[in-house]
């Protein structure tokens, strides 16, 4: 379970304030405005902007003061961080060890998380010879690689053309259902909460709202998300 308990950030005229869980597996999707918050959001539970005040926990454990690398949650930016200078299984491997002194077992898992993303056989490949989506394909493989219960997508598919956006999409969900996986996806897009979460966070004005059901919600929006769809009340 990921809890939210009383999180409030302060930068300079920006606040943030959110309070509430989510349970295990869930999925969720965080919309709003741009501007509103939603990166911020994901950048303060995976430790890269301090909290004013509140705890952020992670089954029972209080993770706020941890430094981002021991904080039990893998994110991944619509700006993938590959490095030029690897080839896909070392980017991949940087999940596992960031000095890259693999075992032939830990190769043999880089191996098995390419071949969940659709790129058996890419391993000796650069970046630069990849298209877009795999190489999103690629960043999605070292997160997952990392196994956190707590994975974070700050809108990863947002360049990709509709089609290979849905088929990531599918991808995303079927590997962090198989994991059991705790998914927080930033998004513009309502046709990509509808496709993959199972709760929305609505966040603006300062708030990141507490998850609601996906179609409950966007079937009965509240005035603030009923405007930003474009159907004000």
């Amino acid at each position: 379970m990921l809890e939210l308990d009383h999180l409030l950030i302060r930068q300079d005229d920006f606040s943030l304030a959110a309070d509430w869980q989510l349970a295990q597996g869930q999925k969720l999707a965080i919309l709003g405005p741009s501007g509103g918050g939603k990166t911020t959001l994901l950048s303060a539970i995976a430790g890269f902007v301090a909290l004013s005040q509140g705890r952020i926990r992670v089954d029972g454990i209080d993770i706020t003061d941890l430094p981002p690398a021991r904080r039990p949650v893998s994110i991944l930016f619509q700006e993938h961080n590959l490095f030029a200078h690897l080839d896909v299984a070392q980017n991949v491997g940087l999940g596992l060890r960031p000095n890259l002194r693999l075992s032939r077992a830990e190769h043999d898992r880089i191996a098995e998380a390419l071949t969940e993303v659709g790129l058996t056989g890419f391993q000796s490949r650069r970046p630069a010879s990849l298209s877009g989506g795999q190489r999103q394909r690629v960043a999605l493989a070292r997160a997952l690689l990392r196994n956190k219960p707590v994975l974070m997508l700050d809108e990863p598919f947002a360049a990709l053309g509709p089609a290979l956006k849905a088929e990531m999409l599918d991808l995303v969900k079927r590997i962090v259902g198989l994991n059991e996986t705790t998914l927080l996806m930033v998004t513009h897009d309502p046709g990509d909460a509808r496709r993959i979460a199972d709760q929305i966070s609505f966040v603006a004005d300062g708030n990141a709202a507490a998850p609601e059901p996906t179609e409950a919600l966007f079937n009965a929006p509240p005035p603030a998300l009923a405007a930003y769809l474009g159907n004000p009340t």
